[in-house]
């Protein structure tokens, strides 16, 4: 299935009814470690997140921010492909650097001032084709405005935390 069928079934399908544009994303995890935690995302992917030696974890697996920064490298790859697609522009080779700066006295309390997570992230999109750069500028755009990750990191997103004592 092209990508452009799919971007047309999902428009047919909440043309028809306005819930069919819902959806809900999940992922569960335990703390198996003194900082390890496994889990699955609600498609039943297993997930295991761990912290580096130098905070305090056994670095089996990447940490928290490491996957906050590979959703947001590999959501802007897929949106790419989708509003490429879209556009009728077209790629050869495409790949994503992301960098974030963390400044780790916010986590650990040393200064009320710093906030606990990354006070910069930085994506350097690598594109390679036949396509005028002003096409691929276009392309950024509709990406940036579109690519739910970049949105969630970039925007306030309404967040509750709950606690159950069990």
């Amino acid at each position: 299935m092209s990508l452009n069928a799919v971007f047309e079934g999902v428009g047919s399908a909440v043309a028809a009814d306005v819930r069919n544009a819902q959806a809900t994303f999940t992922a569960s995890l335990e703390l198996t470690g003194t900082t390890e935690c496994r889990g699955a995302t609600g498609t039943s992917h297993r997930v295991v997140v761990d912290e580096p030696t130098s905070l305090g974890g056994t670095n089996t697996a990447a940490n928290p921010l490491e996957y906050a920064l590979a959703a947001l490298g590999s959501c802007q790859l897929i949106t790419y492909r989708f509003w490429a697609d879209r556009l009728g522009i077209r790629f050869d080779k495409l790949s994503v650097e992301v960098e974030g700066d963390l400044d780790v006295r916010g986590f650990f309390g040393i200064d009320p001032n710093v906030r606990p997570g990354f006070g910069a992230v930085r994506v350097k999109l690598h594109i390679r084709g036949p396509e005028p750069r002003t096409r691929y500028e276009e392309l950024q755009r509709a990406v940036d405005a579109h690519c739910p990750v970049f949105d969630a990191l970039s925007r306030a997103t309404p967040l509750q935390t709950s606690l159950q004592v069990d």
